[in-house]
């Protein structure tokens, strides 16, 4: 059974957040807040209110997070993960956060993209004035 710091975490990992960000959105040292994934210290029911709220879910979301079900998608079928497709069985907190996590590194990979295609185009321009 994971530990409430630990369903914290996973929770955090699959938003794609790192420990500084909820460190300063939640006004502590990241220090202080990775005491808070690593049980040593408790959290009180304000605190785990603040961090649901920093991670866009539910208290009751963390609280009830298994990462047993979040990670059956990864038992293997034939080579493919379920068929490629999601576990049909799947909480929909935790899909909806499976979701945001694919949309945010879409978002980061179109943005590296264009990043590429303006390096590409100042290499070009530089390299026609020699």
């Amino acid at each position: 059974m994971l530990t409430l710091g630990t369903k914290i975490k996973k929770v955090r990992e699959l938003k794609g957040l790192k420990q500084e960000y909820m460190a300063e959105v939640l006004g502590i040292s990241q220090p202080s807040y990775s005491k808070i994934e690593t049980d040593e210290v408790t959290v009180s029911p304000e605190r785990l209110e603040q961090i649901a709220k920093v991670l866009q879910v539910s208290v009751q979301d963390i609280l009830a997070f298994d990462e047993k079900i979040v990670f059956n998608v990864m038992q293997k079928k034939d080579g493919i993960f379920n068929n490629g497709t999601l576990n049909q069985n799947f909480p929909s907190d935790i899909k909806a956060l499976y979701e945001d996590k694919i949309k945010l590194l879409q978002d980061i990979i179109d943005m590296q993209k264009k990043e590429i295609e303006m390096y590409k185009k100042e290499i070009d321009r530089l390299g026609g004035e020699k």
